[in-house]
């Protein structure tokens, strides 16, 4: 059972990267104003998403593995976002 967090807790800042079930931004949280990254996904099937969910739970910790902070999902539209740490990138 997915633990649904509150969207109005983040805010969108900047698109910074898109793919093929989602649209990633950098967000804010507006409790701290820490830097979040906002994962918002495109419609597919509940199950991919849960799968999805699972797969980065059972994985946190991990070597690698960006944190996942919270779920939230739009109250009208039910479109479901991931919340993870925001990781400065070095190219």
């Amino acid at each position: 059972q997915v633990q649904w967090g509150e969207q109005d807790d983040y805010q969108v800042v900047c698109k910074v990267g898109r793919g093929k079930y989602s649209e990633v931004f950098e967000g804010i949280r507006v409790s701290d104003g820490s830097k979040v990254i906002i994962k918002i996904l495109k419609p597919v099937k509940k199950k991919k998403i849960k799968r999805e969910i699972k797969i980065l739970m059972n994985l946190a910790g991990g070597t690698n593995i960006i944190q996942l902070l919270d779920i939230v999902r739009d109250p009208q539209s039910k479109t479901p976002s991931l919340i993870f740490e925001h990781v400065n990138t070095t190219d």
